[in-house]
């Protein structure tokens, strides 16, 4: 057996290698990860949430998004509901927008911005 200064450079000469094998096949590896997430239909968002350890299932989440709509159909938009100051639109659906937040938050009512129908 080695002594520990023997020790310590071979773990520093195999460290240089596995850096050295790594920088070569990084793109490589990258290339692969993105035809696998375009062949399954993964975005970075999709990652993103698999990371933080939030997502349900990525097919479970694709399934129910797919299913959202029949085949061949398209959603119609919603009227716009509430119109801001500077042209903001919003239909009242989903979380309050930023600009109709920070009206409220200043004493302003909700309502005063409704479109007359």
């Amino acid at each position: 057996m080695g002594n520990l200064i023997d020790i310590q450079s071979q773990i520093e000469k195999l460290q240089r290698q596995a850096n050295d094998i790594k920088a070569k096949e990084f793109d490589k590896t990258v290339q692969e990860i993105v035809a696998k997430m375009r062949a399954f239909g993964i975005s970075v968002k999709d990652i993103q949430v698999a990371i933080s350890g939030r997502a349900k299932s990525t097919a479970k989440a694709n399934a129910k998004r797919k299913k959202s709509t029949a085949p061949g159909k398209v959603q119609a938009s919603v009227p716009p509901k509430y119109r801001g100051p500077n042209g903001e639109t919003w239909s009242g659906r989903g979380l309050t927008p930023r600009w109709l937040a920070a009206l409220v938050e200043q004493g302003q009512a909700k309502e005063a911005f409704l479109i007359a129908r």
